[in-house]
C-alpha cells in the first residue's frame, strides 16, 4: 500500500456536477489488474483510470504515457470520457507532452492522438468497424428498450474498441422517454447506444423537460442550459453489461456513432451532440471531421478533487 496522486474531473462539461465523472489514479505502477478492478468497483464511477509509464513500443511511437481504463465491472482497451479526463488530469500534474500542442495517449486499442480543436482537446476517433446487427438481436433489444421497429430509422453494429449496438430513432421524445429493461440488455450481453436527430421545433417538450421524475433529474436539471442550447443530436447509453445501466456522457460511443452518421449522411461532418439529460446532466460532445477523414471528438474538462489515495 501507498499514497498516490489522484484526481476526479468532470468530463464533456464547462461546469462542474454536469457531465460524466472520471477518478484517476496519476500513479498506478506496481497495482495488480485486481487491485486496480477493485479501486473502480469501489468509485462506482463509470470508469476509473490509472496512468502508467508508456511501454517501449509505445515510446516508439511516440506515447507521452499509458492509460488502463475499468468499469466497476471490466476493463475497456478504449473509452472516450477517460480519454479527455486522464489527459487533463494528466497535464495539470505536471506532465509534460513530448509534442507541443499534441499528446499521444497508449492504451488497450493502440496509440491515441489528442490536439487541439476549436480551443478544446479532442481524440481522434480510433478506426471503426460496423456491419449490420443481427435481426434476432436487434428485435430483442428493441424489446428491452421498449421501442418498435418502424420507430427506428437506422441500425448499426458498431466497434472501435468498445461494442455497441447504435441507433438512430426518429423522435428526441421518445429517446428521452426510454424506460430499458437493464436486465435483459445484461442478459443479451449488449451494449446500446440510441440517438435522435434534434429539431428546432419550440414545441418540443425536450427543450428543458426532464422526463423521468428522480430526485437527482429535478434537483440538476439544467433546464435554461438545455432550453437554449443548439445541439444537433441527443444521445443516451446503456451498459448494463458492463455494470452501468446508464452512462452520462460516453466518447467512444459517440465517436462511432459520429463516424456511421456522417458516413450515411445523416448527419453533418461538424455537429454537437447532448447527452445525460434524462439523469439530470448537461454533457456535450463536439464532433467534427478533418480533411483527411479523420473524425475528432472533443469536451470541456473541469476538476473537481484533488488529492491523494492509498492503495
Amino acid at each position: 500500500m501507498k499514497t498516490r496522486a489522484f484526481q476526479q474531473v468532470d468530463v464533456f462539461t464547462d461546469a462542474a456536477l454536469l457531465g460524466n465523472p472520471l477518478a484517476v489514479v496519476l500513479d498506478g505502477k506496481d497495482l495488480s489488474e485486481a487491485q486496480m478492478q477493485a479501486f473502480a468497483r469501489w468509485t462506482q464511477l463509470s470508469e476509473t483510470t490509472f496512468v502508467l509509464p508508456p511501454t517501449p513500443e509505445g515510446v516508439a511511437g511516440g506515447a507521452d504515457y499509458r492509460v488502463r481504463i475499468f468499469t466497476p465491472g471490466a476493463e475497456l482497451p478504449f473509452a472516450g470520457h477517460p480519454t479527455l479526463g486522464t489527459a487533463h488530469a494528466w497535464l495539470k500534474a505536471g506532465g509534460q507532452a513530448r509534442q507541443s500542442g499534441q499528446l499521444v495517449q497508449e492504451c488497450g486499442v493502440g496509440l491515441v492522438t489528442l490536439k487541439s480543436v476549436d480551443g478544446r482537446w479532442a481524440f481522434a476517433a480510433p478506426p471503426l468497424q460496423r456491419q449490420a446487427p443481427a435481426p434476432a438481436l436487434l428485435n430483442e433489444v428493441l424489446a428491452a428498450l421498449g421501442l418498435h421497429a418502424d420507430e427506428v430509422l437506422a441500425a448499426q453494429d458498431l466497434h472501435n474498441g468498445p461494442h455497441w449496438l447504435g441507433l438512430l430513432i426518429d423522435s428526441v421524445d421518445s429517446l428521452l422517454a426510454l424506460e430499458p429493461d437493464h436486465a435483459a440488455l445484461k442478459r443479451l450481453n449488449t451494449k446500446v447506444g440510441v440517438a435522435a436527430k434534434r429539431e428546432a421545433n419550440p414545441n418540443s417538450s425536450t427543450g428543458g423537460l426532464i422526463r423521468r421524475a428522480n430526485r437527482e433529474a429535478r434537483a440538476f436539471a439544467p433546464s435554461n442550459r438545455m432550453a437554449n442550447d443548439p445541439t444537433e443530436l441527443e444521445v443516451r447509453a446503456f451498459a448494463a453489461p458492463v455494470g452501468i445501466a446508464e452512462d452520462p456522457v460516453t466518447g467512444s460511443l459517440n465517436a462511432s456513432l459520429a463516424q456511421w452518421l456522417m458516413a450515411e449522411g445523416h448527419m453533418s461532418t461538424r455537429y454537437s451532440a447532448r447527452q445525460g439529460t434524462v439523469l439530470g446532466r448537461a454533457g456535450q460532445v463536439f464532433l467534427s471531421k478533418d480533411e483527411s477523414g479523420q473524425v475528432w471528438v472533443g469536451g470541456e474538462v473541469v476538476g473537481c478533487i484533488q488529492g491523494s489515495v492509498t492503495l
